[in-house]
């Protein structure tokens, strides 16, 4: 029983339940309940926590900062957009390539880019590591990819695989 509540397993069903509530715009028994019904069911058969290598804090500080300020700023802008009389919109999807090891991270990745306005994962290849994402501004392409690129790398470096979980070529097992 102590092997499946350890603190990175509790951290990812909060984790879920949270974006559950926030997906349904509401904190209630309910949501708390199915989110987390739904958050063991998809971690069990995900199999999200073998080999998990613990936590690290300082830098799981540093993703939820940037989500946090990314969804202030995001906001912003896309209030701003549909405020303003002026369509400055120009949509595109885009392929974000990731790290063989942000591929063990890849929900953890989708929710905090899905939860942001103006910008949407709409698919995933876990067998190449790409995500790919809907933008409000194609511009913004070259600077959103290195954004995804870094929240990749600090999800890697918050919940790092144990060294067991990875052959000598570098790939998760």
């Amino acid at each position: 029983m102590r092997a499946l509540l350890t603190p990175r397993r509790v951290l990812t069903l909060t984790l879920l339940v949270a974006a559950w509530c926030a997906l349904w715009g509401a904190v209630s028994v309910a949501n708390v309940l199915s989110g987390t019904i739904v958050a063991v069911a998809a971690t069990l058969f995900a199999g999200v926590d073998r080999h998990a290598g613990g936590i690290r804090v300082v830098p799981l500080l540093q993703f939820a900062w940037i989500v946090a300020l990314d969804l202030v700023v995001s906001t912003v802008q896309v209030a701003w957009e549909i405020l303003t009389p002026t369509d400055y919109t120009d949509e595109a999807i885009i392929a974000v390539d990731t790290s063989i090891a942000a591929r063990s991270h890849f929900l953890m990745l989708v929710v905090a880019i899905t939860v942001t306005p103006g910008t949407a994962v709409v698919d995933t290849d876990a067998d190449t590591g790409r995500l790919y994402l809907h933008l409000l501004h194609a511009d913004k392409a070259p600077s959103i990819e290195r954004h995804v690129r870094r929240l990749a790398e600090l999800a890697c470096l918050a919940l790092p695989l144990d060294a067991s979980a990875t052959s000598a070529t570098g790939e998760a097992t």
